[in-house]
């Protein structure tokens, strides 16, 4: 049971996880600030465009209320809300991934860029040399 316990805390307390867990409460609330910003703000401007049209009262309804039951409604309006919510959703998320990629790469742009140094033959003494050439008319 310990070794559990240890493997447990060593899973959850490595920089990906908890980056991960950050990310998705990070996430979330993010949703539902894009999810107020599209029902609050841009929807109510894109109904006065359309004539006063509220999408998500948009139905068509199947059979009718009566006293006894409930009206019984493909509600199109909704899904018609929930694609401008993820479109939305989608394309902030791509241009903040987009402005990270620019920093990113302005970044490794200002970096210097270490030289490598080739290493010089060292100079060879002129003994040496001669003994090299000696030898070789002798392979002759």
């Amino acid at each position: 049971m310990k070794k559990f316990i240890e493997e447990f805390k060593t899973f959850i307390s490595r920089g990906n996880v908890v980056d991960l867990a950050v990310g998705v409460v990070i996430g979330s609330n993010f949703t539902a600030i894009v999810n107020s910003l599209v029902n609050d703000i841009i929807m109510p401007i894109v109904g006065i465009f359309l004539g006063g049209i509220n999408f998500t009262e948009l139905k068509y309804v199947i059979t009718p209320a009566t006293e006894t039951t409930p009206e019984s409604a493909i509600r199109y309006g909704n899904f018609i809300q929930v694609i401008v919510n993820f479109l939305i959703i989608a394309l902030v998320v791509f241009t903040v991934v987009k402005m990270i990629n620019s920093f990113h790469r302005k970044k490794e742009a200002e970096e210097p860029v270490e030289e490598v140094q080739v290493e010089e033959e060292p100079e060879v003494p002129e003994d040496i040399l001669l003994l090299r050439q000696i030898r070789d008319l002798l392979d002759k």
